[in-house]
C-alpha cells in the first residue's frame, strides 16, 4: 500500500492506524470522484477522478506546497482536508494537542465543528471571498461569533489585535471590503483565518491573484505570523518560484495523482519523475546570464481526461523516458527511493533529471 511505503523512513513508528509519528496530519488514498450524470433520469454513466488515491503528511511547523496545472485536484484535495468535500474514500488522519489521533473522513457536519477551528483555509480570490455587505469587525470577528468564543468588547479586542498583525490599521474595523485593495483584502481573508487560533492553514492559491508587487509582501506576512502562531502550512500554489520561497517540501500532483514528495531544494536541485522536470524547465530565471544555457521541455499531447484517465503511469503518453510497455500497462506506486524523497516512476533510479540550481528568487 502507497501510505505504508510513506512510512518507512529511518526513526519513524506508526500508530495503529497507519499515521506516523512525526506528522500533524497524514492523508491515505484520498479519492474525490465526482459523478457525470446523462439522461432524463440523470444516471451516473461516469466519475471524474479529481483526487485519485493520494497519500502525502504534515509534520507540525512546516509549509509543504501542493504544485501542478490547473485541474489536477490540488484545490480539491485541499478542499477535502477540510471537508469542504466529502470523500469518496481514503482516510484524512489528524493529531490533536492531546496526541489522539482522529479521521476526520467520516465525520459529520456537528464532529466537525470543532476541528474547524483548529484547520482554517485562506482563498485564492480576496474579491469574492469576503461578503461586500459585511464591515470589517463582522468579517474578521464572524468565526469568532459563531464559536462562541467573544463577543462585545472582547471581540473588538481580538479583531484589532488580528488587525495589526496582518499590517492593517484597528481603525478599519468599520469598513467594508470595497474601500480596500486586492492585497489589503487578503491579509483580511489572513486575519479571518486566524481568528480561532488554528494549527494548520491550507493557503489555495494564496497570492496567485495578488500583483508581483503585493506577493512578496504577502508571503513574508505569512512566514512571520507562522513563527508567532506556530502555524502548519498546506500551500497550493502552481508557481514553482513562489513554492521555492517559502515552503519546507513539496508535492507535485498530475491528473488527481501524487508522483513527486521530497523537500524543496532536493526537488529543484534532483527531480526524480518527468513531469516534475518539465515543471521545472518552465521556472523563469532571472539573471540574463543563466537564460540562454536553459531549455524549456515541451510536453506533447493534453492533459489526460480525469473522467477518462489512461491506463499504467497517467503521465506516460507525453513522457519521453516512456518504454511504451511497463508504463503503459502498470501503473507505478509511490516509492521512497532515497531517504526522505518519494516519486510514483517505474525508472526513477535509471533516469537523470534537470534540476534548478538553489537561487534566490524574486517573487
Amino acid at each position: 500500500m502507497a501510505e505504508r511505503e510513506l512510512s518507512k523512513s529511518p526513526g519513524i513508528t506508526l500508530s495503529p492506524n497507519g499515521m506516523r509519528s512525526d506528522a500533524l496530519l497524514q492523508v491515505q488514498d484520498l479519492r474525490m470522484h465526482f459523478p457525470i450524470r446523462k439522461g432524463f433520469l440523470r444516471r451516473v454513466v461516469n466519475h471524474v477522478k479529481a483526487v485519485d488515491g493520494v497519500n502525502l503528511f504534515i509534520r507540525p511547523g512546516e509549509t509543504l506546497g501542493l504544485v501542478g496545472e490547473s485541474g489536477c485536484g490540488k484545490t480539491t484535495t485541499g478542499r477535502c482536508i477540510i471537508r469542504a468535500y466529502e470523500p469518496t474514500s481514503g482516510n484524512i488522519l489528524y493529531r490533536r494537542n492531546d496526541e489522539q489521533i482522529v479521521d476526520l473522513a467520516p465525520m459529520g457536519k456537528q464532529d466537525l465543528k470543532y476541528y474547524h477551528r483548529e484547520i482554517r483555509m485562506i482563498f485564492q480570490d480576496p474579491y469574492s471571498s469576503l461578503n461586500p455587505r459585511m464591515p470589517v469587525i463582522d468579517l474578521v470577528g464572524e468565526p469568532m461569533k459563531v464559536n462562541k468564543l467573544a463577543r462585545g468588547q472582547e471581540l473588538e479586542d481580538r479583531v484589532a489585535f488580528l488587525l495589526r498583525r496582518v499590517g492593517m490599521r484597528p481603525e478599519y474595523m468599520r469598513r467594508y471590503p470595497h474601500a480596500f485593495s486586492g492585497g489589503e483584502r487578503q491579509r483580511l481573508g489572513i486575519a479571518r483565518s486566524l481568528a480561532l487560533d488554528p494549527r494548520l492553514v491550507i493557503c489555495d492559491e494564496a497570492v496567485s491573484a495578488l500583483d508581483v508587487s503585493v506577493r512578496a509582501q504577502i508571503l513574508n506576512l505569512l512566514e512571520d505570523l507562522q513563527q508567532e502562531f506556530h502555524l502548519t502550512y498546506l500551500f497550493i500554489a502552481h508557481d514553482l518560484s513562489v513554492v521555492e520561497y517559502i515552503c519546507d517540501r513539496v508535492a507535485v500532483m498530475y491528473v488527481g495523482k501524487l508522483v513527486e514528495l521530497t523537500t524543496t531544494d532536493e526537488l529543484f536541485a534532483q527531480p526524480q519523475h518527468p513531469y516534475t522536470e518539465a515543471l521545472l524547465s518552465a521556472v523563469p530565471q532571472p539573471d540574463p546570464r543563466f537564460r540562454a544555457r536553459k531549455q524549456r521541455i515541451v510536453l506533447e499531447g493534453d492533459v489526460p481526461d480525469p473522467a477518462n484517465p489512461p491506463s499504467g503511469c497517467y503521465f506516460h503518453p507525453r513522457c519521453r523516458y516512456s518504454d511504451g510497455s511497463l508504463c503503459a500497462n502498470e501503473e507505478p506506486a509511490l516509492r521512497e527511493t532515497i531517504p526522505g524523497h518519494f516519486v510514483a516512476c517505474h525508472h526513477a533510479e535509471k533516469l537523470s533529471l534537470r534540476g534548478v540550481a538553489v537561487r534566490d528568487i524574486a517573487v
